[in-house]
């Protein structure tokens, strides 16, 4: 009797109770895409609402130095039109960011403001340098043209690449090796031509990201 009702025990459990493989796998890879987006706030909307201002951002200033002879920089007629710009995409990252930080805590929380810190102090020393080579005498077409057209790019698009790739975050990873990309091509442009490249790169990386994003959400 106690045997017979501990065979039947076993095969109910084992009929009803246990997690199929591929229920198992398909639940794993569903937390996986849960922890990806929570790692990257930005949505495909956020995407592309920059790839659109930073083409007009750098569009402007291409538009301001074009034909100048000797090259000076961007005039400041364009930060009426820049600076407006730049405010809206950051806060539309802000935004985008605090959304995907509602209800998370703890270590998570303290990697970002971790992480945050990091990328605060890579921007303030980009331009700190650009400070630097304007009081080393360097030229105009490098102060005003090259290094803030590329400068960016390279090194904070670097340190956001080393935190993408400390998460495994290929997708991210991709991203932002992109922009490096766009940001080392685009100074063959010259002083002039490197606004114009650069902002179609970005651009087209960025539209990229929005499309990976949205497969991502509605995978």
């Amino acid at each position: 009797m106690n045997g017979t009702r501990d065979t039947n025990g076993t095969a109910t459990a084992d009929n009803g109770g246990g997690l199929d493989p591929r229920e198992a796998a398909a639940l794993i890879e569903q937390t996986k895409r849960q922890t990806r987006r929570q790692l990257d706030p930005n949505t495909p909307l956020v995407y592309v609402i920059a790839a659109v201002i930073l083409l007009a951002v750098y569009g402007t200033i291409w538009l301001s130095v074009r034909g100048q002879h000797p090259y000076k920089g961007p005039t400041g007629v364009d930060a009426g039109i820049v600076y407006p710009l730049l405010a809206i995409m950051i806060a539309a990252i802000i935004v985008a960011a605090k959304r995907a930080r509602a209800g998370v805590g703890g270590r998570s929380q303290r990697q970002r403001r971790a992480e945050a810190t990091a990328l605060v102090v890579v921007w303030v020393a980009v331009y700190v340098f650009q400070w630097a080579l304007y009081h080393a005498g360097v030229s105009h077409a490098i102060v005003y043209g090259l290094y803030p057209a590329v400068g960016p790019l390279i090194i904070a698009g670097a340190a956001m690449a080393g935190i993408a790739a400390a998460r495994e975050d290929r997708r991210t990873l991709g991203i932002t090796l992109g922009v490096i990309a766009v940001g080392a091509m685009s100074a063959f442009g010259g002083p002039v031509g490197v606004w114009a490249v650069a902002g179609l790169g970005l651009f087209v990386v960025l539209l990229g990201a929005a499309a990976a994003t949205a497969r991502l959400y509605h995978a």
